[in-house]
């Protein structure tokens, strides 16, 4: 009976136990309680012994290579310690070993029992691991090492053992995966880490990778992997390859600090190949000359023509036999604003694209009844990024850049919609700015023509010529109060943050030799200042290509912060300054270019009459209250930039641009790292920025200063400090 007892723990059929682990009933009143009891427990690690080993011959033919692997690892787990303990226990039987054997004749199935208890509960895990695994039908490396590791996580030494080791295995497997596709750039026609285009695919990533070393994976795959498919003149270094390859072989994803750390040195090392070789200073150069010229609107000449080609297209499509606006009819626009001016000839114009999210749409005027509703449905302390795109052309429109190789290492999506928010918040307020001024100048032609006739009065009866003169002060109050606001949000956004901010980035991308000096605090100089204080030479220090995504990134948060787009309650009263100002001067246009009515429209003439003043009255209210709405808006635009000095610099809530300087500061005290300490002082270089703005608009202190409200009849006069 022990011979037929070991070859049923050996993984061998008997009749002894005829279904599952029950012993056949014939024999039962031969046995002892006790021997039967053992026996039965010895028939079920037979059992499970029988059915892992079936499991492991069916995932050996799975497709999936990580199943194999698991598959194959057990096995040899099995073969090297339970089959092995077997074949042992059965020797020692034979040699008559005291501790198995008692008087050299008996074998006791209570000691052969004890021998194999250990591997109840290690059966009993690969079991349930076992029917988890063949319950799926498909199984992406990630979730399975997640499953591996978290059933491995437990008190049972022995299991945590074997479930380590087969989370290893399957591990190892994956990381010659990665290696293919870092080194290589590589895909593998089963089981890819990622798409065609590089896209890491769900559940290629265990949860032991952290978001950082994601990145930093797709990020490295896709440019080696378009270097290589591009035919570059320079392929990755063999020795940097062979370097990087060693790294991988030492490291395991469950170890996330090393593994992390690995893949930083590794994307550190491919980012200054390609910044060296591929992606070159002159490329960046031009990037950046590019989208500042005409996403920051740096280009004034460009900017203005383009504004006066979509209001033109919008006038004509409404006399037009279809009247609608395609996307090509705007991109045809980008290419006729361009004549005359200095974009007529930049091959970056080409990059340009407008698209039209919502479709084609018929031209939209501006609305003359009340402000537009899309403040309002924001909710409080959220910031909307695309809550100026329809400020331009009435609805949604967005300008975006075709990136292609190598540009796109630099510029990720991103970059490319946080420019794409600095244009239309730019656009509209520059829109709105000239419309002002054109309001402002047909005005003065109209109050000029009107003067041949009147001499030094408005003209009209006795009874009118006070309301008249009032309605017209009240006009060009609210025109110059418009227009001194959009002068000075202009000048400040242009001024101090656009061009500051660019200035520096051009001096941290120049080749010139870079003397810093110490009054300066300059806004991007302070986060490269280690980097720029480290270089022996006299001249500008080499800077890598993980610095400058870095850089380039604080760059594009500095110019939203100081842009004023961070902070959700001064956009939500942005917009509905730039819609009064729009509504005001639709109106005056409605009007005819003129605030008063015309002499002889209402009868002003006759000598007297019910309707003498009747449409001064109408007109008077009308401005009244849009002077009113300004001033309020205005007010509360105030009080919010005064309280935003004192609360935490608001910046954006986009984590991606941050990504590189987490993913390497633990590395190395190299850029990235000094460019991370100098975060800090940038943000309060920022604040200086809104204070210069606090400074601009309230120099005579007509801010600060508390002044009551106006009524309709008050003096206007005294109200902009004229009497």
């Amino acid at each position: 009976m022990i011979s037929e007892v070991f070859l049923v723990l050996a993984g061998h059929e008997s009749s002894l136990f005829p279904q599952d682990h029950s012993i056949l009933p014939a024999f039962l009143p031969l046995l002892h309680p006790g021997e039967q009891q053992c026996l039965e427990s010895l028939g079920q690690i037979a059992l499970r012994y029988r059915k892992i080993k079936a499991s492991c011959l069916s995932l050996s033919h799975s497709p999936s290579r990580y199943l194999c692997a698991l598959a194959a690892t057990l096995s040899r787990i099995l073969k090297d310690e339970y089959e092995n303990l077997v074949i042992t226990t059965e020797e020692k039987v034979l040699r008559r070993d005291a501790n198995l054997v008692a008087s050299g004749s008996f074998v006791p199935l209570s000691s052969v029992r004890a021998t194999f208890a250990h591997w109840d509960a290690p059966f009993a895990a690969l079991i349930s691991l076992m029917a988890e695994i063949e319950g799926a039908s498909e199984w992406k490396p990630g979730p399975l090492i997640d499953l591996l590791l978290t059933r491995a996580r437990t008190g049972i030494n022995r299991v945590a053992s074997i479930l380590s080791r087969l989370s290893i295995a399957v591990q190892h497997v994956w990381r010659t995966q990665l290696a293919a596709f870092v080194v290589h750039g590589s895909l593998s026609q089963s089981d890819p880490l990622a798409s065609d285009s590089y896209t890491l695919l769900e559940g290629a990533m265990p949860s032991c990778v952290s978001p950082q070393s994601c990145e930093s994976i797709a990020y490295v795959g896709r440019a080696i992997g378009t270097v290589k498919a591009a035919k570059w003149q320079k392929q990755l270094p063999r020795t940097l390859a062979q370097e990087h390859i060693s790294l991988l072989e030492k490291v395991i994803p469950e170890d996330r600090h090393e593994f992390d750390t690995v893949i930083a040195q590794i994307r550190i090392g491919v980012s200054e190949f390609l910044w060296e070789n591929v992606l070159t200073h002159k490329d960046v150069e031009d990037a950046v000359n590019s989208l500042a010229d005409y996403f920051l609107l740096r280009n004034g000449e460009f900017s203005l023509s383009l504004i006066r080609e979509i209001e033109r297209l919008k006038v004509s499509r409404l006399t037009a036999h279809s009247g609608m606006i395609r996307e090509q009819d705007l991109n045809l626009a980008l290419l006729r604003a361009s004549l005359g001016t200095t974009a007529q000839h930049d091959p970056s114009l080409s990059r340009l694209r407008f698209t039209l999210p919502a479709g084609p749409l018929r031209p939209l005027l501006p609305s003359l009844n009340s402000i537009a509703a899309t403040s309002s449905t924001q909710l409080p302390g959220s910031v909307d990024p695309s809550i100026f795109d329809t400020c331009l052309l009435g609805t949604q429109l967005e300008l975006s850049y075709l990136v292609s190789w190598p540009l796109d290492l630099l510029l990720q999506g991103s970059d490319l919609s946080s420019y794409g928010s600095l244009f239309s918040y730019l656009s509209a307020l520059r829109k709105t700015h000239t419309r002002i001024h054109t309001c402002w100048t047909s005005l003065s032609n109209s109050q000029r023509a009107r003067r041949r006739w009147t001499g030094l009065g408005e003209g009209g009866t006795v009874e009118d010529l006070k309301a008249r003169s009032q309605l017209l002060r009240c006009g060009w109050g609210v025109v110059r109060d418009m227009g001194w606001f959009l002068d000075t949000l202009l000048g400040y956004t242009m001024t101090d943050v656009i061009d500051v901010e660019f200035g520096q980035l051009k001096k941290l991308l120049g080749t010139e030799e870079m003397r810093v000096p110490p009054q300066s605090s300059g806004s991007l100089r302070s986060m490269a200042s280690g980097t720029i204080g480290s270089s022996a030479s006299n001249t500008a220090p080499q800077l890598d290509f993980t610095s400058l995504r870095a850089i380039h990134s604080m760059y594009l948060d500095r110019l939203l912060t100081g842009c004023l787009l961070t902070n959700a309650a001064l956009t939500s009263i942005l917009l509905p300054i730039f819609e009064i100002c729009e509504r005001f001067v639709a109106q005056v246009e409605r009007w005819g270019g003129d605030i008063l009515p015309a002499l002889l429209f209402e009868g002003s003439l006759k000598g007297g009459g019910e309707d003498v003043g009747v449409m001064v009255k109408e007109r008077h209210k009308v401005v009244f209250e849009v002077n009113e709405t300004l001033h309020g808006l205005l007010d509360s635009f105030y009080e919010q930039l005064s309280l935003s000095t004192s609360q935490q610099p608001f910046t954006t809530t986009d984590a991606s641009k941050s990504i590189l300087m987490n993913a390497t500061s633990h590395l190395t005290n190299h850029s990235i790292s000094k460019v991370g300490k100098g975060n800090d002082g940038g943000l309060g270089d920022v604040r200086r920025h809104i204070e210069r703005l606090l400074l601009r608009l309230d120099f005579n202190g007509g801010f600060s200063n508390t002044h009551k409200t106006e009524k309709l009849n008050a003096n206007i006069l005294a109200q902009g400090g004229l009497a």
